[in-house]
């Protein structure tokens, strides 16, 4: 498995157990959410969670995407992790929806996720990201 952190922390070491488990437990500070759990979950743990681990079982299945949007929007600031079935034209995606970190799978080149990510230097529209929409850098 590739691992690749946007993160400049030290990376968490606790294994991500599943949702069950960590609702179950008081003292966990890493979760693991399947494809379709509902991320809305952890919203009154997130105080005390250094890890939140989504799956992504195959690329197609992008409800990881809307369940990072969600955590990202209630404030929670630890590494946010994509795991599975990643591959290099999920990166930006992926990255504007608030992931900080890749565990890919598949084989992913440091390098070409670099080169992915800055491609395309203008946005559309407001993320986890916090890029400038290019229509908000023209009219303000």
């Amino acid at each position: 498995m590739t691992l690749i952190r946007f993160r400049t922390d030290e990376p968490h070491e606790e294994p991500a157990g599943t949702l069950d488990d960590f609702l179950g437990q008081s003292n966990a500070t890493a979760v693991r959410l399947e494809a379709g759990e509902d991320a809305r979950a952890l919203l009154p743990h997130l105080d005390r969670l250094a890890l939140i681990e989504i799956a992504f079982p195959a690329f197609r299945d992008g409800r990881g995407y809307s369940a990072a949007r969600i955590l990202r929007e209630a404030g929670y600031d630890g590494e946010l992790r994509a795991a599975g079935d990643v591959l290099l034209d999920q990166v930006v995606e992926m990255r504007r929806c608030g992931f900080d970190a890749l565990a890919s799978e598949r084989p992913l080149d440091p390098a070409a996720v670099d080169t992915a990510l800055a491609r395309f230097p203008f946005v559309y529209q407001k993320a986890a990201d916090g890029a400038q929409p290019v229509w908000a850098l023209r009219h303000g």
